[in-house]
């Protein structure tokens, strides 16, 4: 077995291409071998912003021989179809081999040394390389068909054992010969075997690992703000970035002017960060310090007094447009900068991001005045949501993007804001992502939840909802935000109105009247959704009959548009919550559970119904009880589309009729007790028993459910475990006595009724 060593050197690869580069190198070189039918049991990879490196161990010398067979047709086949064959394998008749009146093309392909296999590999590879950005170089590049790197490709070393394997790419012959660093050993350097590339490369002041040099500076870096009596802001990303960056790197501590720290401390972070790379400190009270860490690639002869101090220079200047975009937006208050967000396009069937704002600002007092988020003050979550979006068109988030929010925040303070409005303006997109912080805040919260309501309620109103892996707007993102919200202030909504609410006011159809409120159709479409259609109709068509005939279009299509949209935004967010709940443990299959009952749109309580169904399915109970009531159900839907509407004996109404229905489960139960009133007979001791356990258990899991005991309601089903396999065992449900039959597929109905008070068994897998 022998090592292989490969190294594409090249003028400066970006630190940010460098990881997906090393993946790429290894899935190329495992793919090329794999057409060989070589297997590489052990590669690892190394990058440094000159070189890429693999490095494969203990491979083989040479392949073995293969025996390849394709089957052709029958040896009775026409002549067309032979020669077809004989064309495809490029073989004669004779050299065919014929097995059960059917030709076989058998060919012995001779094994190859590996040494063979890498030569003709490594000129694929670098052709097929897939780097983000790459480009043609010298003379060649004058053809479409020349070579591409990412950046003019220097120098290949190729090693198989102590021996190069002999390839040519761009002009480019492999060797054993590398560079070592560009200052401290700008020369040849020679490398014998893959063992030894990596002293040989350290020696010419290169580390090739980019864990090793990552760790130097994380060390380096700390080292250096402790004995100035600072401590290092960590940065995991920096760090990566620095240790792409350097081959031989050397972490330094430099000071700015102290002046520029009444710039916020985010701005002067970021602009270290973005602009320089810098890594920046704090002092012992934990403030923002004039101090920063730059990375050298070089180990200067004064201690790097000459490169602090350029780096110094560099960064007074960054910090200075800092300064001047920061003092020039405060001389305008954000309210001023409104009348610029009318000029800034959200979307074009949504308007201007003004626009956004004036449905933002709404929808954040209705949270607060509907009593959604509580302990808020109306006024002000109507300010927040007004001035959250102003400092787009500041100077400062301009230059820095990533600071929207947080400088409308700085802004509105410094002009004298509510702290509430403030905070709010500042924290008013989180949660961003997974990790992120979830405001809790009062006026925070009602206008975060706002913001993201509103961008997936405009979205579906113009159908672009996500689709696969496509999701332009984020819809996926806001969700899992407003999720997040709403869990973590565990606030008491129904979501199917709330997304109406925020549906209602973006801009699709015909213009309303403004007298025609919202708030009416909403307690319209919650009554639609709860009772059925009758009560709800009866309200819509008062509130259309007092709209103009020019407006009646308009509404109607609005109130069928908004009613689909919360349907879909429901849909939406359940399966937004299953990836979450997921992620966490739960199971899918027990929130499709508890979605499927209908009506249960307040994400606290649905997820306190899923966390006690999962507790609960998992004890030995649970699993029996889920046993029985599948039993049943299976029993009820064979025999439910047989059932007429009436009993033939006493032509009175059936309760099977209407068991598939869970909209009547009601009546099948009142209709249950009925029918065992009047036909009385001899029940078995099973069949009685089993009532009896649902006349207890039912009223107790009723009262459970309506307290929010999910635990305790299902404690009270468990109780139904024994009766319900004792009845199973010892009672024939479909017995020749019509009236036995109805009664004990009704008892049957309410044993299934009585479960879906907690959620629909039958979406629970197993």
């Amino acid at each position: 077995m022998t090592d292989f060593l490969l190294e594409l050197r090249s003028e400066e690869i970006p630190a940010r291409m460098q990881a997906k580069a090393r993946e790429d190198l290894a899935k190329l070189f495992v793919g090329e071998l794999a057409k060989a039918g070589i297997a590489a049991p052990r590669i690892t990879t190394y990058a440094t912003p000159r070189r890429l490196t693999l490095i494969a161990h203990d491979l083989p010398e040479a392949t073995e021989p293969v025996r390849e067979e394709v089957k052709g047709p029958r040896a009775s086949a026409p002549p067309q179809a032979l020669e077809g064959f004989l064309r495809k394998t490029g073989l004669t008749r004779e050299a065919l081999t014929e097995r059960d009146g059917v030709l076989f093309a058998v060919t012995e392909v001779p094994g190859r040394e590996t040494a063979q296999v890498l030569a003709a590999a490594i000129p694929a590879i670098v052709r097929g390389f897939p780097w983000p950005k790459s480009m043609r170089w010298g003379a060649a590049s004058l053809s479409p068909e020349s070579p591409r790197w990412v950046r003019p490709l220097q120098g290949i070393v190729a090693l198989f054992g102590g021996a190069v394997v002999p390839c040519e790419v761009a002009g480019v012959t492999s060797g054993a010969e590398t560079m070592g660093h560009r200052f401290h050993d700008d020369g040849p350097v020679t490398i014998t075997s893959a063992d030894s590339y990596v002293e040989t490369l350290r020696d010419a002041h290169v580390i090739v690992d980019q864990n090793e040099r990552a760790a130097i500076i994380a060390v380096g870096a700390k080292m250096a703000a402790q004995g100035a009596g600072l401590t290092l802001v960590e940065d995991e990303g920096l760090l990566a970035e620095n240790a792409g960056l350097t081959e031989w790197p050397v972490p330094l501590l430099g000071r700015f002017d102290a002046a520029f720290l009444a710039v916020p401390p985010e701005v002067i972070q970021l602009t270290a960060r973005v602009n320089q790379k810098y890594f920046v400190c704090r002092d012992g009270a934990g403030k923002l310090a004039n101090a920063f860490v730059c990375t050298a690639n070089i180990d200067a002869a004064d201690g790097g007094e000459r490169i602090v101090a350029g780096n110094a220079k560099v960064l007074a200047a960054r910090l200075s447009d800092a300064k001047f975009f920061y003092e020039t937006d405060l001389k305008t208050r954000l309210e001023d900068q409104l009348p610029k967000l009318e000029k800034i396009v959200f979307h074009e069937k949504l308007g201007t991001v003004a626009d956004k704002v004036e449905r933002v600002a709404k929808l954040a007092r209705w949270l607060v005045e509907s009593g959604v988020v509580t302990d808020a003050d109306p006024a002000h979550a109507d300010r927040a949501a007004r001035l959250a979006k102003a400092d787009l068109v500041t100077g400062m988030v301009g230059e820095f993007p990533e600071l929207q929010g947080l400088m409308g925040g700085y802004y509105a303070a410094a002009q004298g804001e509510p702290a509430e409005v403030a905070e709010a303006v500042r924290d008013h997109y989180k949660p961003v992502g997974q990790g992120d912080d979830v405001p809790t805040a009062p006026v925070t919260v009602a206008v975060a939840l706002a913001d993201k309501l509103d961008t997936i309620a405009a979205f579906f109103a113009i159908e672009q909802k996500p689709t696969g892996s496509k999701d332009p707007f984020a819809l996926r993102r806001a969700a899992l935000g407003a999720i997040r919200l709403v869990q973590g202030n565990n606030l008491r909504m129904d979501l199917m109105p709330v997304l109406a609410q925020a549906a209602w006011r973006a801009p699709v159809g015909q213009p309303l009247r403004p007298e025609l409120q919202a708030a009416d159709i909403f307690r319209g479409m919650s009554r639609f959704i709860r009772t059925g259609a009758e009560a709800s109709a009866q309200l819509f068509k008062q509130i259309r009959d007092q709209a103009d005939e020019k407006y009646e279009t308009a509404l109607d299509d609005r109130f069928e548009r908004f009613r689909q949209i919360g349907f879909d935004g429901v849909d939406f967010f359940a399966d937004r919550l299953k990836v979450q709940q997921r992620e966490a443990g739960v199971r899918h299959d027990l929130i499709d559970a508890v979605f499927a009952l209908g009506g249960e749109y307040d994400l606290v309580r649905l997820l306190a119904r899923v966390h006690a169904l999962q507790a609960f399915v998992t004890t030995e109970d649970g699993a029996n009880l889920l046993a029985g009531y599948k039993r049943a159900a299976n029993i009820l839907k064979k025999e439910a589309p047989g059932a007429s509407k009436h009993i033939p004996e006493t032509g009175e109404e059936d309760p099977l009729a209407m068991v598939e229905d869970p909209d009547f489960a009601p009546v099948v139960a009142e209709l249950a007790r009925t029918e065992r009133e009047k036909r009385d007979y001899d029940r078995e001791p099973a069949e009685a028993s089993l009532i009896a356990a649902l006349d207890a258990a039912e009223p107790q899991a009723e009262r459970a459910v309506e307290a929010e005991d999910f635990a305790g309601a299902m404690a009270a089903l468990a109780s139904l475990r024994a009766p319900i396999d004792a009845f199973f065992t010892d009672v024939t449900v479909n017995d020749a006595d019509p009236h036995k039959r109805t009664a004990r597929l009704a008892l049957l109905a309410r044993v299934r009724d009585a479960v879906h008070r907690v959620a629909d068994f039958s979406k629970i897998e197993g």
